[in-house]
């Protein structure tokens, strides 16, 4: 490749020539980082970001007022058929004696004072409180609390005594979510190295990959901090930082670390070999980290908080994967030189360019054989896959998504069944002058009495003000689960018709109408009307970037398919696990569920990145030997034959870091976890080894087209350029690990 025309060839070069300073560049950097991190903290999303629509529009009022959401909790007291009425009654009135005795309990409220707590059946009772102080040490007030619950519930045992809450819940499942993530987190660095001994046979050939992933994880980590100052961002956006940022800083790795190996294992010495990686391997792996940031930075395009700061946080640790991949890799392999293969495993056997395998090229010479076959059975197999998605069924995430098996998740769903809407009622947010004043107050009473009315909302139906008397929020618990259709209608008779009719109808007043399924509602919409538009940037953006660096509409145009395709069988699936429950057992599921809404967009975005790293690869081994002379046929089979290892390599590891999401508790990364898992197999496997090159040998001279009108496009070659005569100078590897470096085309 002409050096003067590779920005990555020209970068590896000077880093291999200043090594030390490329090496200490990057510490400096990294640490750097980590000390803006340390200094600067990170802008976390406020309560109005994480929400959208009508929801975020009564969030802004309740902040623009200084709404203090009270900690409240709840205590159900339920009998079993067949279980007195007196037994109930004791109990319930041992509850309240005993709480209204604790000093943290504040607002208590039961049946016993007139509330409208009962069941309809009369088997179930509520005892409502907040818990007193300030709301952001609700985690050290509410042991007290619970101690009295439990000693009733002991007491009483023949009647179900049991408590739930935002702090209590939130208390339960922290600890089961952090062992699960910390459980993932850990598995998924093992893995890693495991996968990458086996790649290369010698411990430090394995660690650099995986040393390399992290300190960019970790510089990136530290800038966020900065960028989120723009861009707000929550603990998902790290989450989805160290997924990416170990698969993409690992893949460069790799495709860096291993291109080097083969070009020594060819003969080459080892300034040229690593000048040839730099200007290939280097080079795939500027495209691929660009097409991976465009793909990220469609969640721009969504309008959605949560998602703005998922990119930028994805988008961050991506650059830092490519600059490193650029400098420090190139330099720490010339200051290794031949000392990367120390510590080699006695029983993994050295794999080189010239014995790749037999697997890949069986498979491949029977592709080439018969392409058209090949292309319709792997082609059919994947649009079978991809069926199933056609009918994927969408709803928010929610309770249903938790582990069932907790104690306070089974607690909050007796709750429900009792009182429909209940823990999770909607709410109207009262913005007036004097929310005290008899006119509003009227209209209050008015919507309550219409709402039970409906037949589309329960009791209990609360009030609450602030001190100020300029906010009041109404709660009013819906029909249904909160997701399904009746619970939507209920929404929609609630906002259209009631509140306008009501509270909505005074002057001076303003009457928004938020809670879950108002949110679930919003984001629907927010969704159906982005996401054609998150498509388009990416396809596009994506064709315009292949197409520039291959000159080949054909190549760009087959590797979007291809991609799509391996997405739309990675949906396919997810359905036929998640909502089918093909296989269900075997991921940990009770049950079939819905897709999780903000799901499919997430993972398209991901997944068309990281594919991208597979296909740009592949398809720059292709080009290379294309201009080296090859025919199609032979450029192909030696492009993929030679890229089989590494790829496969890549691909195995992505899959079993995001198979750890799958033993997760939370239906949500269990879906994540299998979509992006089965996505990288599929991708790696039937796209790569069958539906590619079945493709491209079908199209011929074909892959190579471009219009007239686009030659002015620049000229990129995929091969390496010639090293002059008098730079190939046979010496023994071993000797010339610490010799200067004197690179050719210089």
């Amino acid at each position: 490749m002409d050096g003067s025309r590779n920005l990555a060839g020209r970068v590896g070069r000077w880093s291999a020539r200043h090594r030390k300073t490329a090496v200490l560049g990057w510490l400096a950097f990294v640490l750097a980082a980590v000390a803006v991190g340390a200094f600067v903290p990170q802008a976390q999303l406020t309560s109005a970001e994480q929400t959208i629509g009508a929801p975020a529009r009564a969030q802004q009022i309740l902040d623009d007022n200084g709404w203090a959401e009270p900690a409240s909790e709840m205590v159900l007291v339920q009998r079993e058929a067949g279980v007195p009425e007196a037994a109930a009654t004791a109990a319930l009135t041992d509850l309240v004696d005993e709480l209204r005795g604790t000093p943290e309990v504040a607002n208590l409220v039961s049946p016993l004072d007139g509330a409208p707590l009962v069941s309809a059946d009369g088997r179930s009772a509520l005892v409502t409180f907040d818990l007193a102080g300030d709301p952001d040490d609700a985690a050290e007030q509410i042991a007290p609390v619970q101690d009295v619950v439990a000693a009733v519930a002991a007491e009483h045992d023949d009647v179900r005594v049991e408590q739930f809450g935002g702090t209590s819940a939130d208390l339960a499942l922290s600890e089961t979510l952090d062992a699960d993530f910390q459980r993932a987190e850990l598995l998924s660095i093992p893995i890693t190295l495991a996968v990458l001994l086996l790649t290369f046979g010698a411990l430090v050939a394995a660690v650099l990959p995986l040393v390399f992933a992290l300190t960019a994880f970790v510089g990136a980590l530290g800038l966020l901090s900065l960028t989120s100052q723009i861009w707000h961002v929550d603990q998902t956006a790290q989450i989805v930082m160290l997924l990416i940022g170990l698969a993409v800083g690992v893949d460069y790795s790799l495709f860096y670390l291993k291109r080097e190996r083969e070009e020594r294992a060819k003969g080459a010495g080892p300034v040229d070999a690593l000048d040839i990686a730099a200007a290939t391997s280097g080079h795939s792996v500027l495209i691929s980290g660009i097409t991976v940031m465009v793909a990220m930075a469609g969640m721009f395009l969504t309008g959605f908080s949560v998602f703005t700061g998922v990119a930028s946080a994805t988008i961050l640790v991506v650059a830092c994967s490519v600059l490193g991949s650029l400098t420090v890799l190139p330099a720490m392999m010339a200051w290794l030189g031949d000392r990367v293969e120390k510590g080699r495993l006695p029983f993994v056997g050295r794999r080189t360019a010239d014995r790749p395998g037999r697997f890949w090229p069986v498979v491949l010479g029977a592709v080439l054989r018969r392409p058209l076959v090949a292309a319709l059975v792997a082609g059919g197999a994947l649009v079978a896959l991809a069926v199933p998605a056609v009918s994927m069924d969408l709803r928010a995430e929610g309770v249903q998504d938790l582990p069932q098996d907790l104690p306070v998740i089974q607690t909050y769903n007796r709750i429900t069944e009792a009182f429909p809407g209940g823990p999770s009622p909607a709410e109207v947010v009262i913005e007036a002058p004097d929310v005290a004043a008899p006119q509003v107050q009227g209209a209050i009473a008015e919507l309550r009495e219409r709402a039970l009315a409906s037949g589309q909302m329960n009791e209990p139906i609360a009030v609450e003000a602030n001190e100020a008397g300029t906010v009041a929020v109404v709660s009013v618990p819906l029909v249904g689960d909160g997701e399904e259709e009746a619970s939507r209608d209920a929404l929609a008779t609630l906002a259209d018709e009631l509140v306008p009719a009501t509270v909505g109808s005074l002057d001076d007043v303003t009457a928004v109408v938020s809670g879950g399924t108002a949110y679930s509602v919003a984001f629907d919409e927010l969704m159906a009307e982005r996401t054609p538009w998150v498509f388009g940037f990416v396809l596009v953006l994506a064709f315009l970037l292949l197409l520039v660096s291959f000159r080949s509409v054909t190549v760009a145009v087959t590797a979007i398919v291809l991609n799509l395709l391996s997405v739309a069988a990675a949906y396919g699936v997810m359905v036929l696990v998640f909502e089918e429950g093909v296989g269900a057992g075997l991921i940990g599921l009770d049950g079939t569920s819905a897709i999780v809404n903000w799901i499919p967009l997430f993972l398209f975005v991901i997944l068309f990145g990281l594919s991208m790293d597979y296909h740009v690869f592949i398809l720059s081994r292709i080009r290379e030997a294309r201009d080296r002379g090859l025919a199609t046929r032979d450029a192909v089979a030696q492009g993929i034959t030679s890229s089989a290892g590494v790829v496969t390599s890549a691909a195995v590891i992505m899959v079993f870091v995001f198979l750890t999401f799958v033993t997760l508790s939370m239906t949500s990364m269990k879906q994540i976890g299998l979509g992006l898992a089965v996505a990288v197999l599929l991708d790696a496997t039937v796209v790569r080894a069958l539906l590619l090159p079945a493709v491209m040998q079908l199209l011929g001279e074909r892959n190579w087209y471009l219009p007239r009108w686009l030659a002015w496009l620049p000229s990129v070659r995929h091969e390496p350029a010639p090293v002059p005569a008098a730079a190939v100078v046979p010496v023994p590897r071993r000797e010339v690990v610490d010799e200067p470096l004197v690179l050719s085309g210089d």
